[in-house]
């Protein structure tokens, strides 16, 4: 098998256990929010979106540095550290005795987290740039896989126990995913130059390419799309159901259909990706996961959210493989973590604005329509990829970057191949 396959493969079953593990608490956290004492419907639901965004807070900074430390010190061991960092903090969150340690330990894994951002970093730096698309919405299916399981055995387990008992699974479960990287994934060689970018240098080099700027810009303005509605959706489950005997089951079901249908279109979007136009595949991702949302509006009764929640998936498990392949086949390898902890910034920014504005609009709207603004603001974000997106010149600017990378391999680097593969 082929290095680079395998280095996918292998980083897909420990993503996978981590996002289980992760998922498994993540639909619940306004309900262990009122474990913890906050029982006001309307504080519940402030809390909540406060909640959410504290691992974004720290992570929005300090990912980009982290990218830059993997170009130069090993994209392997940032993947260690992030996977063992996110067992501590969730290790932490569990023995949280209120809301206020609670938000500070979310805090403190966003600061020293970042497995997602650390994969991608390591897979795509490994990976032909001809199967980015292919091997990034792979990817993408751990991610979405994981949340088809881990909402649901979540759900079982709170209902049984307790949802401070989950924490400590999921922070049992990201050491086990620790352990198969130190021993199965091997570094991926550097090729290109033998030069370390900082931060700075990664920033310079994005703020310069119209393209890779405006992708990020919209990764942004997504994700908020994306995560305006996430911390009350196991409120709005709740809100809609009148037997709550085992809400939490029923809650990480609808949760977890979201990622059954990712699971199965996030690769078909990602070999279409590199094959079709970039620009008419995120638009129509972003505009079917508009219409999803705002059916959420109209929806009195929980299950009928079982196909709504499918249909929403099928379209965002083309969002994030369409954009970071785009943003991946235009830039160079010795720029990949660096230029990819940029994207995930991005990102995280987004997951960080999305919750907060979810507290505020609380303020002033009832909790249903937050899943209409979230869908206008799908619409939206169609529209100005329509108008301020490039569709990028495929072949040329393909083989140009090819022959470039060809030129910059010198006998050291080659070397290196041989011996990775």
């Amino acid at each position: 098998m082929e290095s680079w396959r395998k280095n996918l493969y292998s980083v897909w079953i420990a993503q996978f256990i981590a996002m289980v593990g992760m998922s498994m608490v993540i639909p619940f956290l306004p309900f262990y929010i009122r474990e913890l004492g906050v029982t006001n419907p309307e504080e519940l639901e402030h809390w909540s979106g406060i909640v959410f965004s504290g691992p974004f807070i720290l992570s929005f900074i300090l990912t980009p540095i982290w990218g830059a430390l993997g170009d130069k010190f090993g994209k392997k061991s940032m993947v260690l550290r992030a996977i063992f960092g996110l067992a501590i903090s969730q290790l932490l969150i569990g023995f949280a005795a209120n809301v206020e340690q609670l938000f500070i330990f979310r805090m403190v894994q966003g600061a020293i987290s970042g497995f997602i951002a650390a994969s991608l970093g390591l897979v795509s730096s490994g990976t032909p740039k001809e199967k980015s698309g292919y091997a990034i919405g792979i990817l993408q299916t751990s991610i979405s896989f994981g949340t088809v399981i881990g909402p649901f055995i979540g759900g079982v387990f709170s209902d049984m126990t307790s949802y401070r008992t989950v924490f400590f699974i999921t922070s049992g479960m990201c050491m086990i995913s620790g352990v198969l990287i130190v021993f199965i994934v091997k570094e991926p060689p550097k090729i290109g130059t033998n030069k370390s970018y900082s931060v700075v240098d990664n920033f310079r080099y994005v703020a310069a390419s119209r393209g890779i700027l405006t992708a990020m810009i919209s990764i942004t303005f997504l994700q908020i799309s994306i995560t305006v509605a996430q911390p009350v959706f196991a409120l709005f489950v709740e809100s809609i159901t009148l037997n709550i005997e085992y809400i939490s089951t029923l809650t990480g079901a609808i949760f977890g259909t979201l990622g059954i249908f990712s699971v199965i279109s996030a690769p078909w979007w990602g070999r279409r990706n590199d094959s079709k136009s970039f620009k008419k595949n995120i638009i129509i991702a972003v505009t079917g996961a508009g219409i999803f949302y705002v059916l959420h509006t109209f929806i009195t009764n929980p299950f009928l959210l079982f196909p709504v929640r499918a249909g929403l998936g099928l379209f965002i498990g083309g969002i994030v493989p369409v954009i970071y392949a785009y943003i991946n086949k235009n830039i160079s390898d010795d720029r990949k973590s660096g230029v990819m902890g940029f994207a995930s910034s991005f990102t995280l920014f987004g997951n960080l604005v999305g919750p907060l504005l979810c507290t505020l609009l609380l303020y002033g709207i009832e909790l249903k329509y937050i899943f209409l603004i979230a869908g206008v603001m799908m619409f939206v974000n169609a529209l100005l990829i329509y108008f301020y997106v490039n569709e990028p010149a495929r072949n040329t600017e393909q083989i140009l970057d090819y022959e470039k990378n060809n030129i910059a391999i010198n006998e050291k680097q080659t070397q290196a191949v041989k011996e990775y593969e």
